[in-house]
């Protein structure tokens, strides 16, 4: 298949939490090919590391963990020195861990928050003087279908995506009037790396199958692309929604 070119996203400046291995390598890979220059954050430095010499000088990484928020607003300061101002940002980084509720203490609820939903508003707060600054820019926060679908096992990580909806809403009506605007995409079951190996059963095959409308899966490639839509130029007078990528099972 042939996919769109966006003119508009090169040479622009990216910022991808999450960004070593998964749905936002696939992201990094993606800004990277139509000509952005991306600064990404991750935990995992091997992944990191290797991700940043195979694409050369479009992409750079540093260490940090999204739940140290002074550190990720660092990074984010660093990137816009080195690379320019950032007019993108991918709120991407997150954990779907397992957990029941009698596992939930205060502790594991607030990590849960902080690592799944509390840096995409830090992140968002840390880039807007440069996008405003700049005339514009696009936020593109990472939700997930679990909000919406009958899993169970992960109350902390569905009430934090839950939670993205509703900052997107209000952060794309607080910076609009500068030209900043805020989505969220809402992946399905996406066919990642550490999906395949740690949850994608036969029994799991067949549940994707009876509840999409679509009979393939989705593959972090089918996200990205409306990632880069939303970044772009072409979607300028998109904000404040929700953009469902599922293969017609929301």
């Amino acid at each position: 298949m042939t996919y769109a070119n966006y003119p508009s996203l090169a040479g622009r400046v990216a910022v991808v939490s999450g960004g070593a291995t998964g749905l936002g390598e696939e992201i990094v890979r993606h800004l990277v090919a139509q000509g952005a220059r991306v600064g990404f954050v991750d935990i995992d430095v091997p992944a990191a590391e290797a991700l940043a010499a195979e694409l050369g000088e479009a992409a750079r990484f540093l260490p940090c963990d999204v739940r140290d928020i002074p550190a990720l607003e660092d990074a984010i300061a660093r990137f816009a020195a080195e690379l320019g101002p950032v007019r993108i940002l991918v709120n991407n980084a997150a954990h779907d861990l397992r957990h029941t509720i009698d596992e939930l203490d205060v502790p594991y609820w607030d990590d849960r928050q902080a690592v799944n939903l509390r840096h995409h508003f830090f992140a968002a707060r840390a880039v807007a003087p440069m996008m405003r600054a700049a005339g514009g820019g696009s936020i593109i926060n990472m939700g997930s279908i679990s909000a919406h679908i009958d899993l169970q096992d992960l109350v902390g990580y569905i009430t934090a995506k839950a939670g993205i909806e509703g900052l997107t809403r209000t952060l794309a009506r607080e910076l609009g009037p500068d030209r900043i605007r805020v989505n969220c995409v809402i992946p399905g079951w996406v066919m990642t790396a550490r999906q395949m190996r740690d949850w994608v059963t036969p029994e799991a095959e067949e549940h994707i199958r009876r509840s999409q409308s679509l009979a393939d899966k989705v593959y972090p490639a089918d996200v990205a692309r409306m990632v880069l839509w939303l970044a772009a130029d072409d979607s300028a007078m998109c904000t404040a929604q929700k953009w469902v990528v599922d293969g017609g099972w929301l």
